[in-house]
């Protein structure tokens, strides 16, 4: 194994295992798939950048690392591929059908290498989709055939084992001619705010706060402007990018790590087509831009003027907006509970230590004249129990075990524990941040 591909493996690895990223039906470590892309890559090719972006594919999509992040660790000609595999479509682009369609032509536009990459992903995916989860595998195996036409200069071994699996796992399940693309509700992981979510939700928490409320106006240069003007001023004004002007026109940026010597044209980036979201989009956009890229771009009048960075995600606007979701959340969820167990029928669900706190938490409000029911004492950990404890509300959830509903609890009470103390919550939950707010989208299009 040549050393980029094992630090590739090992910085992967890392990553996926520090958000506790496991494969959704068999429970196993997440790099088990990896692994397994890897080594079909490798059963085709010598190339290490090729087998390394086969370690990072999913790097960028589910963990904290950006594009960004890739190119510095492993290269430029790494974190391209990275970057050919990685979804560019965002959630307000529309439902699954449309944003697939946008990925499927962003993937088409990929080179030969990428391709390979992607091949060997559908093929590992694909078997463990048919052989667990048969009725989401009728949408993914239509997403898989139109993905198949596309990735047709890939390697052809893998391209025409990817095609035989795909036949048979269609023959499998009935499916003579290709299923409709249709669309999906949360695929992949549960989704307890569709339950919960209140009609107001989608415009609350869509509409009302945007990209123009967070972004910093952008300092912009001329594309023949000196590297060390540049540095000199962003220093000074203590900034860490800037727009780059090509004929009066802002055409890319630079970034203050990048400059070198000479002037800006030599070192300047184009936005990617992803990067950049209307002053009007959602915190949700915002977001899902981040989680693949150090800078999200926000443009006024037609044209880019301003920039949010990750840290932009602790001010007060967004913790504000996040702490508002996870309430959201925490009150369906009593609502839920006081349905199924009507007169307080939840208590045997929570220990006698819990229900002694709850109680003593009653009485002391009710001692200063507030209102409450014993319910309300309780904290998210142990509503989630109670959650946890019975059958019919984890399905009604979405839930498919009590394991899946422990670790989305876990994650809403570090996230709002973190939000409460004003602690930096991009450095300790920037994973749950991602996975909330895709969330709030799919809940937001019931």
């Amino acid at each position: 194994m040549s050393d980029l591909v094992e630090r590739a493996r090992a910085y992967a690895t890392r990553a996926h295992k520090r958000i506790e990223h496991r494969r959704k039906y068999s429970n196993q470590p997440y790099e088990v798939h990896l692994e397994a892309v890897a080594k079909l890559v490798a059963s085709v090719s010598d190339d290490a950048e090729t087998i390394a972006a086969a370690w990072l594919h999913d790097t960028v999509e589910d963990t904290p690392a950006t594009l960004g992040d890739i190119e510095a660790q492993f290269g430029a000609a790494v974190a391209e591929l990275v970057e050919e595999l990685t979804d560019v479509s965002k959630p307000g682009d529309g439902n699954r059908a449309l944003r697939k369609d946008i990925d499927r032509q962003h993937l088409a536009q990929a080179s030969a290498r990428a391709k390979t990459v992607k091949l060997a992903d559908l093929i590992d995916n694909c078997s463990d989709i048919t052989r667990h989860d048969p009725r989401f595998a009728r949408i993914y195996l239509a997403e898989m055939g139109a993905l198949l036409e596309v990735l047709k200069e890939g390697d052809p071994s893998l391209l025409q084992r990817a095609q035989r699996l795909h036949s048979r796992s269609m023959e499998e399940l009935g499916l003579g001619a290709q299923p409709p693309l249709l669309e999906a509700r949360w695929v992949g992981e549960p989704n307890p705010l569709t339950a919960v979510a209140d009609p107001h939700f989608r415009r609350t928490f869509r509409e009302l706060f945007t990209a123009r409320d967070i972004a910093e106006g952008l300092l912009s240069f001329d594309a023949d402007a000196s590297c060390a003007e540049v540095k000199e001023t962003l220093v000074h004004r203590r900034r860490d990018v800037a727009s780059i002007r090509i004929k009066g026109t802002v055409q890319g940026y630079v970034s203050l790590s990048d400059l070198g010597e000479a002037a800006c044209a030599d070192c300047f980036r184009h936005f990617a087509p992803d990067q950049v979201v209307t002053g009007g989009s959602s915190f949700v956009d915002v977001i899902h831009v981040l989680t693949r890229h150090d800078y999200c771009f926000v443009t006024a009048l037609g044209q880019v003027a301003g920039v949010i960075r990750r840290d932009d995600i602790n001010k007060p606007m967004v913790r504000m907006w996040l702490f508002g979701i996870i309430t959201i959340v925490e009150m369906g969820l009593v609502r839920l509970i006081q349905e199924r167990f009507p007169a307080d029928g939840w208590q045997a669900l929570v220990s006698t230590g819990r229900l002694d706190k709850a109680r003593a938490i009653q009485a002391e409000r009710q001692r200063r004249n507030q209102y409450c029911e014993l319910i309300d004492c309780l904290q998210l950990s142990d509503k989630g129990q109670i959650l946890m404890g019975d059958a019919q509300m984890l399905k009604q959830l979405g839930f498919d075990s009590k394991a899946a509903a422990k670790r989305v609890v876990k994650e809403l009470e570090s996230l709002r524990n973190h939000l409460a103390h004003a602690q930096d919550i991009v450095t300790h939950d920037w994973a749950q941040i991602a996975r909330l707010t895709r969330r709030v989208e799919e809940a937001g299009r019931d």
